[in-house]
């Protein structure tokens, strides 16, 4: 959750008017759960929803991050940043040490050869 969480507080610090809609579709969630995380950013008091109406007399919200919101976002960017640094890392492990095994010829790459019959 914590990662919705995050990608919602960055989608609406850069664009505050984003329906909640197109905030599902960016985090890649279902509507019903933006709104869900939308309700608990509002509870926990990092987001303000205000809202207006357009010209065509439909409301609409524009969702404000708090002082305590930006430090969230803050907070969860470098939480993020060094849980993908740690990813990376690991992965950069797993490459070089397949490197090192197919180098080594440890490992074995068997060409099918069944069904490759030749066109007359």
């Amino acid at each position: 959750m914590e990662e919705i969480h995050y990608k919602l507080l960055k989608a609406l610090q850069i664009n505050p008017d984003l329906s909640q809609r197109e905030l599902a579709r960016g985090a890649g969630i279902s509507l019903g759960k933006a709104n869900y995380c939308l309700r608990a950013l509002i509870e926990k008091g990092w987001v303000k929803a205000g809202n207006f109406r357009h010209s065509t007399n439909k409301v609409a919200y524009v969702y404000l991050l708090t002082p305590r919101g930006i430090e969230e976002k803050t907070r969860a960017t470098a939480y993020f940043l060094r849980h993908k640094i740690a990813e990376y890392e690991q992965l950069e492990k797993e490459i070089e040490q397949l490197r090192r095994e197919v180098k080594k010829g440890c490992v074995q790459i068997k060409v099918p050869t069944e069904g490759l019959e030749e066109n007359p």
